[in-house]
């Protein structure tokens, strides 16, 4: 059997507050194979946004195991685990996240020439084009809709054929229709490149276009949600 690209075992992860610790996650197990796509559901609080910053390597845990993509990613310093997102990681965020002095090109080369790319100039302009962008390289994020924005950042985010995507609420600032365009692009671009694809959403339709829904519910996840 193929080794799954996740696996999470007994994951933990208690956060301090001003009222005390707070149990964020308590006790995740899961495996995801590689190329799956799967819908993270379940409300507000319930440790969605905390699971996906744990696999983007983005948070630590307080107890158990993380493995995505070969690595144990308990035994990374910050130093790797920085090399890991580059390597392995796209990420895609509810707010863009482009850097606003620098054009569409320029945000979608960033991580490619932090990993030492060449042809990190001619690689973002595929990746623009490939979301429908070719005419809007030069652009600063300001003159750009909303929905050209998450177009910008799901470029940057392909850009270097991640193994995993992650996607948090990615529509959750467009309108209906342009939500849908985007959707229809990060599952097409999917089925080019196979990575692995974890969305977050709170729409029970897009969450249904994935192989599998995961339902977290109190840090846990759901009796049956598997």
């Amino acid at each position: 059997m193929e080794k799954p690209l996740i696996r999470l075992d007994d994951v933990r992860l208690t956060l301090a507050s001003a009222a005390g610790p707070v149990n964020v996650l308590r006790g995740i197990s899961l495996s995801i194979g590689a190329g799956e796509t799967v819908g993270l559901v379940g409300p507000s609080g319930s440790g969605k946004s905390t699971l996906m910053m744990v696999l983007g390597g983005l948070e630590r845990v307080s107890s158990g195991q993380v493995e995505v993509a070969g690595h144990d990613l308990n035994a990374l310093d910050e130093d790797a685990l920085a090399r890991f997102r580059r390597d392995h990681v796209g990420i895609v965020f509810q707010s863009f996240h482009l850097v606003p002095t620098m054009s569409a090109l320029e945000n979608v080369a960033i991580p490619l020439e932090l990993a030492g790319r060449k042809d990190a100039f001619n690689a973002a302009r595929d990746g623009l084009a490939a979301v429908g962008l070719a005419e809007r390289t030069l652009h600063y994020p300001s003159q750009l809709s909303g929905g050209e924005q998450q177009r910008v950042a799901i470029a940057r985010a392909f850009a270097a054929r991640p193994k995993l995507l992650l996607a948090d609420e990615p529509t959750g600032n467009l309108d209906l229709e342009t939500g849908k365009q985007v959707m229809d692009l990060l599952f097409r671009l999917h089925d080019e490149l196979r990575s692995t694809f974890l969305l977050i959403t709170h729409d029970a339709d897009l969450a249904h276009r994935c192989d599998r829904i995961i339902a977290l519910v109190d840090g846990r996840i759901a009796a049956g949600a598997t």
